[in-house]
């Protein structure tokens, strides 16, 4: 099959490209990012295309692309600047529009995309939920209120094209970790000052005793959109791992003792230090982690077979072991977080969360 993937260089891009290879089929692979990995490893049997979603011209430049495409999974989102809010939106929003439309024209044979348990509506909270909860988003939540209107895009096409159109897949997954990935969530989770290695040592988690949400290993991810592929399955998709994460696992994990801080007042201490440039993160990713439901993956076992191999304690072990190694991937987006080099690109180049691109 010929399989093109937005994004094939993040974080679940290379966890489908290593799936996708170590399949042994003979695909033909095609990535298309904003910045091209070396061909190497994982990324070396990849076809690369350099283009910014976001850009004007990108639809037209996808057409090029995906012409010929058995199926396209489109991957490829935006976490940072957080502070430039529009240029997140043209890169989700923007960019689900462009390779819909693409896709369309050029008579693709499938279309995966990229949702989350971010796009379904707040009120449900440590409530399982099925596919059928209205995917309008959590208002607070730049993320949230992409992935809500990436999915009313895909509604509007499904309405539009009753009688045909591109068959489409809308995997809705939890929070997604990998040990691959520790250095680039790291690197837009943390403040520039502070090292990674730094994380697994805390005594202490200062957390919401509620704290109950999907989690889901990258390689769990992978194996259901091939899955998917396979089965030319279309629809929606819950994905997560077992059992709903804790505060307690968390803690387990780290080897820290847990403290119960309300998340009202976790969420003032996120913003205040936000809007005071010392870290990275918006109030939105505070307010999505205690808003977010639990998720009924029934039909993903039922339609595509898919378990997850990976329980939601041992994906986050993975991650936090990676954390405390340095773990990274040779992609732009994976590769190790260098604190030297962060610190400099803050003075040179701007903080993370105000530069044009990060």
């Amino acid at each position: 099959m010929r399989i093109v993937i937005t994004g094939a260089s993040g974080n679940v891009g290379t966890a489908l490209l290593r799936r996708l290879v170590e399949s042994g089929a003979d695909h033909e692979l095609v990535g298309v990012v904003r910045r091209p990995p070396e061909p190497t490893g994982v990324y070396a049997n990849v076809r690369w295309h350099e283009l910014d979603l976001a850009e004007p011209s990108a639809t037209s430049q996808l057409q090029t692309i995906f012409d010929g495409a058995d199926a396209v999974v489109h991957l490829a989102w935006g976490f940072q600047p957080t502070r430039n809010v529009d240029y997140l939106s043209r890169v989700g929003v923007g960019g689900t529009s462009a390779v819909l439309e693409a896709a369309h024209a050029a008579s693709v044979g499938h279309l995966l995309h990229m949702s989350s348990v971010g796009a379904y509506a707040k009120g449900r909270y440590g409530q399982r939920v099925d596919e059928s909860l209205p995917t309008t988003g959590i208002s607070t939540s730049p993320y949230s209120r992409h992935k809500s209107a990436a999915e009313s895009i895909l509604d509007d096409y499904e309405r539009k094209h009753l009688d045909g159109g591109v068959p489409i897949t809308r995997m809705r997954p939890g929070f997604i970790v990998q040990r691959a990935a520790a250095s680039g969530l790291m690197r837009y989770a943390l403040p520039g000052f502070v090292p990674m290695m730094a994380v697994p040592l805390l005594p202490l988690l200062p957390l919401d005793r509620r704290l109950c949400i999907p989690l889901i290993h990258a390689d769990d991810v992978a194996d259901a959109f091939v899955s998917a592929i396979e089965h030319r399955a279309a629809g929606p998709f819950n994905l997560a791992g077992e059992p709903p994460l804790t505060r307690e696992h968390v803690a387990e994990v780290l080897g820290a003792k847990s403290l119960h801080v309300p998340s009202c007042v976790l969420g003032a201490l996120v913003d205040v230090s936000w809007r005071a440039r010392l870290q990275p993160i918006d109030r939105g990713w505070l307010d999505l982690a205690f808003s977010v439901p639990l998720l009924d993956t029934t039909r993903a076992r039922e339609e595509l077979g898919w378990e997850p191999k990976w329980s939601s304690v041992e994906a986050l072990g993975d991650v936090i072991h990676g954390v405390a190694q340095e773990a990274h991937a040779d992609s732009p987006p994976l590769r190790r977080r260098s604190l030297l080099e962060q610190l400099q690109r803050d003075l040179t180049k701007g903080l993370l969360t105000t530069r044009h691109l990060p």
